[in-house]
């Protein structure tokens, strides 16, 4: 039994605002997240033993590197406290939590806090793209393309319909849940866009092609965000829960996780599995890992989860990769409803990364976050009745970083 990592408290920035619009950047993000997550935790900064950042590309959006130095100024109660900043593109912030779990789990602290923060829309959409693609390999890879993402994503789908067969109508419906769900979510990006059924379909106008089969909506968001959880070991836990009339059991806590690394070219992973059942082994381990850790059998023992969705072809593939269905099959759960907010097992209640925003640094932080809400019956609109348990799958790259967390809570 792996040793739970308590979640205390934490807050995300509202995922539609523009930042730069309304004159902030990382610092001004990163402290509204840091701040939600202390009060909701109901801890002062002092109270904090050490912080973790998770971001991306702060140097090429904003010019700016070493985050950790931002903790001090968002409150003096932060200074001399240790601190660090982590990437791992679209999981750096799966990884900053690693890294604060093991911290607590070595002993060295008791109570850290981790953030993720990524400013990307104050420049030009197709320079914004180049600067998310540096998780390709550069000059290696997507030299061609115009967005290098959708095109990678976009092999991705090639791959599965080689393999096994796609239609586009179910990469359009996992799309359509997505955005569905974002509409109750008020942190969400979309949840006011509006929509026809055309524009989950393969009509040109209302769905132009991006890249080879990516189409806009199939696209997750670029995003301004932030989200910070605080996490605790036990011990700690049992005496915060005790001062608040509250039980060790009805604090949301990690009982499982999985991290797997592959190659940097998406095109050595896809030879690395031919002839296997799964695309990415690496990322079912991962998943698997997890579910050991969290002494859990499979997939619908959870009671829901929250994958990433950069593009409709990774969700398709983490639907599979989880054990929903049979490798290749992922069809059959968006088919008959299973990953729907009212299926056996909802997928991305939040609206994922399509519906609900794409912060890079910030996503793998607001993934835990969500779960955490989901199991203490605090995810308002978006909360899957009775909610125990929630799984996570944060990739960064194509599929080179893989963090899966299972979140649990309840008596």
């Amino acid at each position: 039994m792996n040793t739970p990592i308590y979640l205390l408290g934490g807050a995300q920035t509202d995922f539609a605002e523009n930042a730069a619009r309304q004159g902030k950047g990382l610092f001004e993000l990163m402290r509204e997240a840091v701040q939600g997550a202390l009060a909701d935790s109901a801890l002062q900064a002092q109270d904090i033993q050490s912080g973790h950042v998770g971001n991306f590309v702060g140097e090429l959006f904003a010019g700016q590197g070493l985050l950790g130095g931002m903790f001090a100024a968002i409150d003096p109660g932060f200074s001399g406290m240790p601190s660090g900043r982590h990437e791992a593109a679209c999981a750096s912030g799966s990884i900053a939590m690693l890294s604060a779990m093991a911290e607590i789990e070595a002993g060295r602290y008791d109570c850290v806090l981790v953030t993720g923060v990524e400013l990307e829309r104050n420049v030009p959409g197709a320079l914004a793209a180049q600067h998310l693609g540096a998780a390709t390999w550069v000059g290696a890879e997507a030299q061609d393309a115009t967005y290098a993402w959708p095109h990678m994503f976009s092999l991705i789908g090639e791959e599965y319909e080689r393999r096994y067969g796609l239609r586009y109508e179910h990469l359009g419906r996992i799309a359509e849940i997505n955005i569905a769900n974002a509409r109750r979510n008020p942190y969400a990006q979309t949840r006011s866009w509006q929509f026809t059924p055309a524009s989950f379909s393969q009509d040109d106008e209302a769905n132009p092609v991006i890249e080879g089969m990516i189409r806009r909506q199939d696209c997750g968001q670029v995003t301004d965000g932030a989200a910070a959880l605080v996490l605790a070991s036990p011990a700690y836990a049992q005496r915060w829960a005790a001062q608040r009339g509250r039980t060790l059991a009805q604090v949301p806590r990690i009982t499982g996780w999985g991290h797997s690394s592959a190659h940097l070219r998406l095109q050595a992973k896809l030879q690395a599995s031919a002839g296997q059942p799964y695309v990415f082994p690496h990322v079912r381990q991962a998943i698997q890992d997890a579910f050991r850790r969290a002494s859990i059998a499979d997939a619908f023992a959870l009671d829901g989860i929250e994958t990433h969705d950069c593009f409709t072809t990774t969700e398709y593939m983490a639907i599979d990769h989880f054990g929903i269905t049979p490798p290749g099959q992922s069809w059959q759960a968006i088919e008959d409803g299973t990953i729907a907010a009212d299926g056996r097992l909802p997928v991305n209640p939040s609206g994922g990364l399509i519906g609900a925003g794409h912060p890079v640094g910030a996503t793998g932080v607001r993934m835990v976050l969500d779960a955490a809400r989901q199991v203490s019956g605090t995810a308002g609109a978006t909360q899957v009745e009775g909610a125990r348990r929630f799984g996570t799958l944060n990739i960064g790259g194509s599929a080179t970083t893989v963090v899966s967390f299972v979140v649990e809570g309840g008596a």
